[in-house]
């Protein structure tokens, strides 16, 4: 049999395929290629030749899943009844997920903003609203979500969108001020607008500026909420077609949010402050309050905040509401991180988020307007991150996030997948992470947790491995649809920390990440595991599942070399192999605290890090066993290791 080229294969699947000369031959019905014999005793003609090399033809790459974090989140929304969450992206996509292993992706052809996301609740239907200001429908009782309908707006620009529980009219609010609606069953426009100079007095002549606010009333779904963005606010009677009451506020408006019976709405504005409103008595706001603005004396007026760019507030039968907002922070505090501020009777709870909010949702038990919330949680989309607050306890502790959104939590540097792994493997290596998982998580089951999805029939053990800039790696279980983080392996644990304010020769050459992983080895049967590292060295692990104390044994090699004069018809252009010694000698590798040479000495013998020389605790897992190092030669740094290769069953 001829020797199976695996490269051709890749090689004519990234090139264009042209018509092959066999190719016609594949197509004839004739049998198994066997030659005949003549009485003369000549070999006949084979009627068909047996191909036995594989070709690109035989192959078809095809996307079957995304991991990790959406990128450049702009969007949420979610079904309290089916319990499914939907995020969009700046790039067009809708990211929908459920209980671990349900996660679909979707994309816009136009590749347009999404600015909002409205689920038809629980009718597995969703609509969305682009930064092309357009509206689309999408059908997700399929096995891939399409779009149903679409529906452009040519004049105007779409700010903001609203959709009434159980209703089949959709209020699309636009950049004039002007409020269109849509059916949602025909998806076209009725021809139903509100005017913005319909809906403020006709004594008023200033534009109130977009619409940033619709949302139908919890006691009359006939009547509706406009919020404009330079503090006005409309309700506006639809079946007499005129607005019942205006409320005028100096400060400009980012959210409202509704009492479930009716009666009151609560205004989140630009200045940090919070204004609740009577319908009854709408000349001046029932109450208002700067929640994170410093007590003044009275008389003065109370110190400005940065704006609240969003508001809920959501009831309980049996204890106070909750007041929820994003932002609204005081000015003196410029370097604290972004925060989301929950308010439950006197007590003011701010929780620092790593990364800016883009986007939250409280999560409640009803999805009727005109009910107590009962409020049970908050999803917080931050721009790399997606968590979860547990409103059910006094500490508001996050879930645990099931979904891997934290594989970019340091940049990845290198990748490696291994198939039909050992069955145990993963149960081994999951149990050993286990181990090393944070606490203090919620208690609670995650509450995402609509959708289904089927393992299938082809369920043999999957692991990815990923390798960082910072050093670390993990494991991943790619058996499902959704990845599992099985275990954390931390390098940068056998080496000392660099002390700040030494010199930092590593960073002539790695500028960040000195521990950064290049290279991975892994024999899942022997468990025998190498990385290679960006700072040349090669770290030999070993599997255990008792904890021990031990020394790392450290393995320096003067690596010395030549490189030859090459020669090259033109001189003019530059050689395939550059002289790498005569381009890094102010580039150094070395590490900070290894910089023993005098100044103006030449250094030599010295490894780019340190490896440590006590004893180490090494919990169970994988532990380091053996390190090598590449060291300076006469002045010259390492080379970077550019090829790996063990031998378990040799010991090499």
């Amino acid at each position: 049999m001829k020797k199976f080229n695996f490269r051709k294969v890749l090689d004519g699947l990234t090139a264009s395929s042209p018509g092959s000369g066999s190719s016609s031959g594949s197509n004839s019905g004739g049998g198994a290629g066997s030659g005949s014999v003549h009485p003369g005793g000549t070999a006949g003609v084979l009627k068909e030749e047996i191909q036995e090399t594989l070709t690109s033809e035989y192959f078809q790459i095809c996307k079957t899943v995304r991991h990790g974090f959406p990128y450049q989140p702009t969007a949420l929304a979610f079904d309290p009844v089916q319990k499914i969450l939907a995020i969009g992206t700046r790039t067009g996509a809708i990211r929908i997920l459920g209980r671990p292993g349900v996660d679909c992706y979707c994309q816009h052809e136009s590749g347009a903003a999404v600015l909002q996301l409205q689920f038809l609740i629980n009718e597995g239907a969703l609509v969305s609203a682009s930064s092309d200001d357009t509206l689309h429908l999408w059908n997700l009782r399929q096995k891939r979500p399409a779009i149903l309908h679409s529906l452009k707006f040519n004049r105007e620009r779409i700010t903001y969108c609203h959709l009434p529980f159980q209703s089949k009219w959709l209020y699309v609010g636009t950049e004039r001020g002007n409020t269109h609606i849509v059916n949602i069953e025909s998806f076209i426009l009725s021809g139903y607008v509100i005017m913005w100079n319909k809906a403020i007095e006709l004594s008023t002549k200033t534009h109130p500026g977009p619409v940033v606010h619709l949302s139908d009333s919890p006691r009359d779904e006939g009547k509706l909420l406009i919020g404009y963005e330079n503090g006005t606010v409309v309700f506006w009677d639809l079946k007499s077609k005129r607005a019942e009451l205006r409320v005028y506020y100096d400060e400009a408006i980012h959210s409202i949010d509704w009492h479930h019976e009716g009666k009151q709405f609560m205004c989140s504005h630009s200045d940090g402050s919070l204004t609740l409103w009577n319908l009854k008595s709408p000349s001046r706001p029932f109450q208002t309050t700067i929640p994170h603005g410093k007590v003044q004396r009275e008389g003065r007026k109370s110190e400005s905040c940065k704006p609240i760019l969003k508001v809920e507030y959501k009831t309980c039968r049996s204890s106070e509401p909750f007041i929820i907002f994003s932002g609204g922070l005081s000015y003196d505090k410029a370097c604290r991180r972004p925060s989301l501020t929950i308010m439950h009777g006197k007590a003011i709870t701010v929780l620092e988020m790593d990364h800016p909010i883009v986007e939250f949702l409280t999560l409640c038990e009803t999805p009727y307007p005109n009910e107590f919330q009962e409020p049970y949680a908050v999803v917080v989309l931050l721009e790399k991150d997606l968590i979860v607050v547990d409103l059910t306890q006094s500490n508001f502790p996050i879930f645990e996030n099931p979904y891997p959104m934290d594989i970019h939590e340091s940049p990845v540097t290198c990748t490696a997948y291994f198939a039909d792994c050992p069955p145990d493997l993963i149960l081994i290596l999951y149990s050993i992470g286990a181990k090393h998982k944070k606490q203090g998580y919620s208690n609670k089951e995650w509450p995402i947790s609509g959708g289904a999805w089927n393992l299938g029939t082809q369920t043999y053990p999957e692991i990815i491995i990923t390798g960082h800039a910072d050093g670390s790696i993990k494991f991943w279980d790619a058996s499902a649809i959704t990845l599992q983080m099985l275990y954390k392996l931390k390098t940068s644990k056998v080496f000392e920390k660099q002390k700040v304010g030494e010199g930092k020769p590593t960073c002539e050459i790695v500028e960040e990440d000195p521990y950064a992983i290049q290279m991975i080895y892994w024999c899942p049967e022997s468990r025998i595991f190498c990385v290679s590292g960006v700072s040349a060295y090669v770290i030999i692990y070993k599997f255990s599942r008792h904890e021990i104390t031990t020394e790392i044994v450290s393995l320096e090699v003067r690596l010395q070399y030549d490189i030859e004069d090459i020669i090259t018809p033109e001189p003019e252009t530059s050689p395939p192999f550059p002289d790498l010694s005569s381009q890094l000698p102010s580039r150094s590798l070395s590490g900070s605290t290894n910089t023993v040479a005098s100044e103006g000495g030449t250094k030599d013998s010295i490894p780019c890090l340190n490896v440590k020389t006590r004893p180490v605790r090494m919990p169970p897992g994988y532990q380091a066993e053996l390190v090598i190092q590449l060291v300076w030669v006469d002045g010259e740094p390492p080379q970077q290791i550019t090829s790996l290769a063990v031998s378990s069953a040799y010991g090499m």
